[in-house]
Order: structure tokens, then sequence, then C-alpha cells
């Protein structure tokens, strides 16, 4: 008898190359692709499990180094500004927050070049033009934004952060900023805006990417209480970054065939009428 295979995504492992984070390690990608009438769904339970949005991609480090790099997310509930968040909100009162659809312009790319000669000369994405720029904002199979903040002084365009929002949460799947303003502390700034935005919404969290421990490019991320990563198969409270250096180990990778058979996808089977 011929039985018919319920439809589902097929997941793909990128060719290893130099890590962004850990010096003399190498990074390895777990990916599917993100399409179709079940694309918000797959996207939402996938960034429960430490999956990543890139355009019609979905993403999760899967390295054979080291399973360092932790998807990282703030419960609402939980937080509470530190003094120094304070001093940052308040040295940020002039900027205004605009939302819209995720759609590219010209004053968006100026800065997100400026930001990226500045910060990210020499980063995976320095290359980009104004058309893969476009890609980016643009080409997305699920609810996002483009929030953008404006100094309410000269209507300049100060910070933009491409977000997603999604069953639990908003994600912050990527944002840049004036490079030069650096008492301003404005990549902080925007986290706790969208804490702000996630309240509004009644939405409980913030995902915010990966942290990584050992890693000075993501230590910002450990400063933020109510912090939580997704460590061993399961959303566990950030207590001291000592807690996940068993992750750094290279046993602490499991075969890729084990990590495709634990992912739990969401029913997308037609619902009865």
């Amino acid at each position: 008898m011929r039985h018919s295979l319920p439809l589902s995504p097929q997941f793909y492992v990128t060719a290893p190359q130099p890590c962004p984070y850990l010096e003399g390690r190498l990074e390895r990608k777990l990916f599917t692709s993100l399409q179709g009438d079940f694309a918000q769904n797959l996207n939402d339970s996938l960034s429960h499990q430490g999956f990543r949005r890139s355009q019609n991609v979905l993403y999760r480090p899967s390295c054979t180094d080291c399973a360092a790099c932790l998807s990282a997310r703030i419960d609402v509930s939980k937080f509470t500004p530190s003094k120094s968040q304070k001093r940052t909100l308040k040295r940020n009162a002039h900027l205004k927050r605009r939302a819209t659809s995720p759609w590219a312009t010209e004053d968006q790319y100026d800065l997100f070049r400026e930001y990226l000669d500045t910060r990210h000369a020499d980063g995976g994405m320095a290359d980009m033009d104004v058309f893969e720029f476009a890609a980016m904002i643009e080409e997305t199979p699920i609810r996002s934004r483009v929030v953008e903040y404006t100094d309410i002084i000269s209507n300049e365009l100060t910070a933009v952060c491409l977000t997603d929002v999604i069953e639990d949460g908003v994600s912050m799947v990527y944002s840049f900023y004036k490079p030069d303003l650096h008492k301003h502390s404005l990549g902080t700034h925007i986290i706790l805006d969208h804490i702000d935005i996630a309240r509004e919404a009644g939405l409980p969290y913030v995902y915010l990417g990966y942290w990584v421990p050992g890693s000075e490019k993501m230590g910002y991320k450990a400063r933020f209480s109510g912090l939580e990563v997704y460590y061993r198969g399961e959303w566990t409270p950030f207590t001291k970054e000592a807690d996940f250096d068993s992750s750094l180990h290279p046993l602490s990778t499991d075969p890729i065939a084990e990590q495709v058979s634990n992912i739990s996808l969401p029913d997308t089977r037609p619902t009865k009428a």
C-alpha cells in the first residue's frame, strides 16, 4: 500500500566558516526555508526552540566545536531597569519611535552603511548593497515591522530595528544606529524600548538573538534583568556566565540527526469545518 507522507520542513547544514564570536572556532548553521501558508506558525514554533529568522530562512547554530550560541530573551514581567539603563532612557528622551511596514528607504540604507563602515567593516554584511539591504528588510513572509527612532529636534533618523511580531513576543531581527553617539548607548535604548513595545502589546517576551559566553561582543545582553537563555532544550533563567561554560566544550553538540529529530514542528493539517 502506498502511503503519502505529511509535508514538513527540510533541514540543511551550512559549510563551516570562521566563528564571528569566538576566535579560532568554526561556525555552522542548521537551517530551513520559511515560506507558504504556515510560515508564521513555523516561525513561532522554531523561535521558541532557539531559531532565528533571516529573510525567508530560519536558522540555529549547530557547530562542531561547541554549543556556545544560546538564544536569549527577556521576560518582560521580570525586567527592572538598572540605574545605568534609566540614565540611557533619559539621555534618549528626544527620540521618537515610529513603527512602519517592512519597507526599505534611502535614509535607512545611508544609516545602515554608516553603522557598518564604522562598527563592522570586516563583518559578513560589510559588502551589502542597497538591493541586498532592501531584501533584508522587505523579504519577510511573517508579521514584521521596521521600528525607526528619529530625533525630534533635528528630525534626523538615528536608529532602526527590523522587528518580528511572534506568538509570545517581539523578536529583534537586526538593529543599527548612529555609530558616533557612544554616550547615548543606542543599542541598549532600542532593547529597552522594545520591552515597552512588548508591554504595550501585552506580549511576555523580547527575543534578542544569541548570547555567547566568553564573547565580549555579546556580553551586553547579560546586563538585562529577566534574561533567559535556551539551554539544553529549555528556556533557563540567566544567573551568571560561569553556569553556561559547559556549552563551550566540543562534546556539548549533539549529532545533526538527533538535533533535527528533537525539533517540535507545528501542526499544519487543515482545520476541519
